[in-house]
């Protein structure tokens, strides 16, 4: 009995130690990966753009039901296994700059990416993103921090994005930045 009682306060300990750490860890952060990927421009803008046809490419994403579109373009939410996420653009400038933001308010995270696509001759093109994003809640703080990273999504993602086109790339990491601020 003695033991039980010292291994639930080791692993309360540890949660409490894990909360704390997170809640000093900085809500925002700014993460920039980018790839070469095996396609011209045309064909990754075609890509990035058409959220109905991420379950092709993206092995994350189960599937895609589309929303009604905003102001600057579709709205789409995507079913993954860890559950439904609502996606927006927010604004686009064809075929260079795309952003995109998490529309979804009562999700421990959220953010946007922008997608920066710049030619590399008529058959490749690099494909930077820009995550521009927050962590609430303080244990996934800590563990986007500590265990996950902050640019795991989107080495995921350029990698998925590269396969699609030929063989699968690893992103450069160009920049990661904690800072706190009020909002992104």
């Amino acid at each position: 009995m003695k033991w039980a009682f010292i291994a639930v306060g080791v692993i309360a300990a540890v949660v409490v130690l894990v909360v704390i750490i997170g809640a000093l860890l900085p809500r925002d952060h700014v993460a920039i990966m980018q790839a070469r990927i095996a396609a011209p421009q045309r064909l990754v803008w075609q890509t990035l753009t058409d959220p109905a046809a991420y379950p092709t490419w993206r092995h994350d994403v189960k599937s895609v039901e589309m929303l009604a579109p905003g102001a600057a373009g579709p709205s789409w939410r995507e079913h993954s296994s860890s559950g439904a996420i609502t996606f927006a653009i927010d604004s686009a400038d064809p075929p260079h700059v795309l952003v995109s933001r998490i529309a979804d308010r009562d999700l421990p995270f959220g953010g946007t990416w922008s997608y920066v696509v710049e030619p590399e001759g008529d058959s490749a093109s690099t494909v930077t993103i820009i995550e521009k994003g927050y962590v609430s809640n303080p244990v996934f703080r800590f563990v986007s921090h500590f265990i996950m990273g902050q640019n795991a999504t989107i080495d995921a993602y350029l990698r998925a994005l590269s396969k699609r086109f030929g063989p699968e790339v690893r992103p450069t990491s160009v920049q990661v930045v904690v800072h706190e601020t009020d909002g992104v």
